[in-house]
């Protein structure tokens, strides 16, 4: 097994997730007429569909390979690059960057963007030019329609059978891994100071509740994030269908949120680990990899052992991926897959994880030993991923645009109220 990297610094790393928090926007992007026109039905069928298919666990879809956008061929050599990368904000860390750059000679221009939204935009009208593109899981489906990404060659990706879960080398969003790979995964809990929050949240009947116990007025937080924070507030009502498209239901977490609001003064935003290593906020709805660097923010004077991380024991929580993926119009697909390729690499994913702090799916990554190992905290060991989280867990999918409408609409109506 390999060892773990040796921490890097992570106050950067949380670009990618506070502004994931602000595109509330994001899935309705890709959902103009003129998209879905472009759209033919599945091949192989998984299920008919006109329009970009809406995958579930329980109902997979297999992405259409078109002809005009075939993938490339076996045995080529590399481009001379530069290779383009277009990910959020400092979301891989430079020395693997680098160390790919020295390995294959070539250089890397590392594009920035800020939420799905404006990067979505970007590679629709051609307003950025790049080779490697990193999106997240809802947004895939109508990538694919638009031709806008170029189905993998797997023959270059030896790593991704070799190391990756096998549950997300043949994942239901994307079967047979034809247009991407699993990059980095998280879960959606609870982070709370634990030297203030007197009560075990693991003894509560409902821990969801601790966010709205009066009692904590004035110091519990949550993401501007319409889909993940309505999702939670259905989670603690005992929904789990956190992508219905029920009216009611998507009033209920609107309700709930209102209900919130009212009993602790919530506040919405973003800062969740600077927060809660400061004391500022004694409970805040956070991700895994926050809370794994959010000890890195504490004070000098302050343990680690203040920090707690709540997510369900049974997994029946959040849990989700990022993706991995070629620009149909690469002008480097060849460089672009042994990239994709290196990032699955053993050494170069634990390396990545230490300066991240979002767990790489990979089957090297023993969680038991990472925190013997002391990368993380016992008290913290609740932010590990595990294989058997993505089976019990729930995931934040694709929406169809009326239904995301809805969702938007009641989001609107609690955040007018705070």
């Amino acid at each position: 097994m390999n060892q773990l990297p040796g921490r890097g610094p992570l106050s950067a790393a949380a670009s990618r997730r506070e502004f994931l928090r602000r595109s509330s926007q994001a899935a309705l992007v890709l959902s103009g007429g003129s998209l879905l026109a472009a759209c033919g039905g599945g091949e192989p069928a998984q299920r008919a569909a006109q329009g970009p298919q809406i995958a579930r666990p329980g109902d997979p879809v297999t992405l259409r390979i078109y002809e005009d956008n075939p993938p490339i061929e076996d045995g080529l050599d590399p481009e001379k690059g530069p290779l383009k990368v277009y990910n959020w904000t400092d979301y891989v860390y430079k020395k693997v960057l680098n160390a790919f750059s020295k390995e294959y000679g070539v250089d890397i221009e590392y594009i920035n963007f800020s939420q799905m939204s404006e990067a979505v935009t970007k590679v629709r009208s051609g307003a950025v030019e790049f080779d490697v593109f990193f999106p997240t899981i809802d947004q895939l489906g109508k990538l694919v329609a638009a031709r806008l990404l170029k189905p993998l060659n797997r023959s270059y990706l030896p790593n991704l059978e070799k190391n990756v879960w096998p549950q997300l080398t043949d994942p239901f969003y994307d079967r047979e891994s034809r247009y991407t790979v699993p990059y980095v995964t998280w879960t959606t809990g609870i982070g709370y100071r634990a030297d203030e929050v007197k009560e075990d949240l693991y003894s509560l009947a409902n821990p969801y509740d601790a966010l709205w116990n009066p009692a904590y007025r004035g110091k519990v937080g949550v993401y501007d994030e319409y889909r993940t924070t309505m999702a939670l507030a259905l989670l603690r009502d005992g929904v789990t269908d956190i992508n219905s498209s029920d009216s009611q239901v998507i009033k209920r977490a609107t309700d709930n949120l209102k209900a919130m609001a009212k009993a602790v003064s919530v506040r919405v935003g973003p800062g969740d680990y600077q927060r809660l290593a400061e004391g500022t906020s004694w409970l805040y709805e956070s991700w895994s990899g926050n809370m794994a660097y959010t000890q890195y923010y504490l004070p000098k004077d302050v343990p680690v052992d203040v920090l707690g991380y709540w997510y369900p024991p049974d997994g029946r929580g959040m849990v989700d991926n990022d993706a991995i993926a070629v620009s149909a119009k690469a002008k480097n697909p060849v460089l672009a897959h042994h990239f994709i390729n290196f990032l699955l690499d053993s050494e170069q994913a634990l390396l990545n994880f230490g300066y991240e702090g979002y767990m790489p799916p990979q089957q090297d990554l023993d969680p038991d030993r990472a925190v013997a190992d002391g990368y993380i905290p016992e008290n913290l060991k609740s932010v590990i991923v595990r294989q058997e989280d993505f089976s019990a867990g729930y995931r934040t999918l694709e929406l169809r645009p009326e239904v995301d409408a809805l969702w938007q609409e009641g989001w609107s109506d609690f955040r007018s109220g705070v």
